[in-house]
Order: structure tokens, then C-alpha cells, then sequence
């Protein structure tokens, strides 16, 4: 299977960057056309789309609260562990593509500085299911960029051969990816275009690091068994942290990673065992 995956990612080329450059584009032109490059502005165009998807999807908080952990970076990584050893080619395109997300959500946030939904209008305006998010972080959203960049890693890394299979494999990511980004809104933690920008953001994000992997092949050694020791510790530690945070907050989106990371860890310590004993 790695073999068919790593033969997936070579076939990633610059123009795959097309078409979340064109979204991008799109965002830029709409609000320049109506004069909504400004911060207030951005908001103020978009608030009644906020407040009407706010009102519609907060109808099913414990689903969006759950949902929405898909945005986060340490949940969808331990997740997704259970690639680590069986096709390491996964791990070595997603970290390339998480580090380059990570450093274009910084740093996009930054410098926009566009403020929250909940630090703009009126608390009791709209739902917040969960922890409120304030501040002037608002653009683009991290937790959009996080689902689209791990989405469409996968994408790639399995995609179909057959024209049918991959247009529905794509399409059905793609709806699934946007349910899991459209969360943000329901949760009243960013503006639509917040999380808009951040699908397309992970998608250029995925791209690049793919990309940059082709060339550079930096994260080879993960692949190496005499390195599963680094591994064991990094998964042990992250099973010890998931429990304090399911002590702190039982949600069954933490039960599926730390699922995953128990699997995995058993199954490089055995690798590691059989390795040492021959």
C-alpha cells in the first residue's frame, strides 16, 4: 500500500495550487469590490451570513462541539497515528504540510488582525457552544486550515484510479471537509470568509508540502526503525495528555484518537521488540 500512495504523491504538481489560488482570488476581489478590505468592514459584510449559519448549525451543539475537534492539529495527528508505521508516506507529507500550515495561520492571523465574532458583536447576539474565543485572531481560521491541509493529504494518498471513483472520492471530501470547517461558524468562534479562506489556505498548504517532500524528502527517517524509540515516548506522552484532557472534558471525538494512539503504540513497540529480539 505505501508503495501506491508514495506513487499518488508523485503525481501532485504545481497547478494542483490553482484552484484554492483562485478561491483566495475570489475572497480578495469580493471584498475589494465592496470596499471591505478593513477589518469592521470584513465583518460587517458578511455578519448577517454569520448570524444565520450561527443560528441554524448551533442547533446541534454537542455535534458541532465534537466535529469542530477535527480542527485541531494534536487531535487529527493522534488520530491519524494509526498510519505512522504501516505508510509512513502519509506522515512524511502531512508534517511537511502541517508546518507550513502552521506558520501561514500564524502569520496570516497576525497581520490581519481581524477581530472575533465574540469580541465584535453583542454576546447575546449570536450561540457559543464552548470555550468563548475572543480576540482579534479571527482570520483566517486555524482550525479550516487544519482540516483542509490533513484532507487533502489523504485525498491524494488514496485516491482512486478509476475517473468515477475519484471524481465521487474527491467531491465527498470535499463536502465532508467543509461540514467539518462550516463547524467554526456554528460553534461562533470565525466569519464564514474566516473559514472560507482557511479551506483554501490548507489546500495550498497540502499542495506545497507534498510538494516540497518530492523535492526534499526531509521526513525519510521516520520510516527508520532504529528511531521508533523517539516515537514511543511522543505517542506515550500524547496518551497521558488526551486522558487529562478527557478528564478535563469527556467529548467521544478524544476516545477515537486515543484509540487510535494505543493501536499505534502497540503496534511500533511490538515492532520494536521483534526488531531487537532477531
Amino acid at each position: 500500500m505505501n508503495q501506491t500512495i508514495t506513487a499518488n504523491f508523485e503525481k501532485v504538481k504545481p497547478y494542483f495550487l490553482i484552484f484554492p489560488l483562485l478561491v483566495m482570488a475570489s475572497v480578495f476581489c469580493f471584498l475589494f469590490v465592496n470596499n471591505a478590505l478593513e477589518p469592521e468592514k470584513y465583518v460587517f459584510i458578511q455578519q448577517e451570513c454569520f448570524f444565520y449559519l450561527n443560528k441554524k448549525l448551533s442547533q446541534f451543539p454537542y455535534l458541532q462541539y465534537n466535529l469542530t475537534q477535527f480542527g485541531d492539529a494534536f487531535i487529527v495527528l493522534c488520530m491519524l497515528s494509526v498510519f505512522f508505521f504501516y505508510t509512513p508516506k502519509i506522515w512524511e507529507n502531512l508534517l511537511s504540510a502541517s508546518l507550513l500550515s502552521l506558520f501561514f495561520s500564524r502569520g496570516l492571523k497576525e497581520f490581519f488582525d481581524v477581530p472575533r465574532p465574540a469580541t465584535i458583536h453583542p454576546i447575546d447576539s449570536f450561540t457559543i457552544v464552548g470555550e468563548k474565543a475572543v480576540g482579534f485572531s479571527s482570520f483566517p481560521s486555524g482550525h479550516s486550515i487544519t482540516v483542509f491541509t490533513t484532507l487533502c493529504v489523504l485525498l491524494i494518498a488514496f485516491l482512486p484510479k478509476s475517473l468515477i471513483k475519484k471524481v465521487l472520492y474527491v467531491v465527498i471530501l470535499v463536502f465532508l471537509g467543509l461540514i467539518l470547517a462550516f463547524t467554526r461558524v456554528g460553534v461562533g468562534a470565525h466569519h464564514p470568509l474566516d473559514v472560507i479562506s482557511g479551506c483554501a489556505i490548507g489546500s495550498i498548504s497540502a499542495f506545497l508540502g507534498i510538494l516540497i517532500n518530492q523535492k526534499y524528502n526531509a521526513w525519510t527517517w521516520i520510516s527508520n526503525k532504529k528511531y521508533l524509540p523517539i516515537f514511543m515516548v511522543l505517542f506515550l506522552g500524547s496518551v497521558i495528555f488526551l486522558i487529562y484532557r478527557i478528564l478535563e472534558e469527556n467529548i467521544f471525538v478524544y476516545y477515537l484518537s486515543l484509540s487510535s494512539l494505543i493501536v499505534s503504540l502497540y503496534t511500533i513497540i511490538k515492532a520494536y521488540v521483534k526488531k531487537n529480539n532477531k
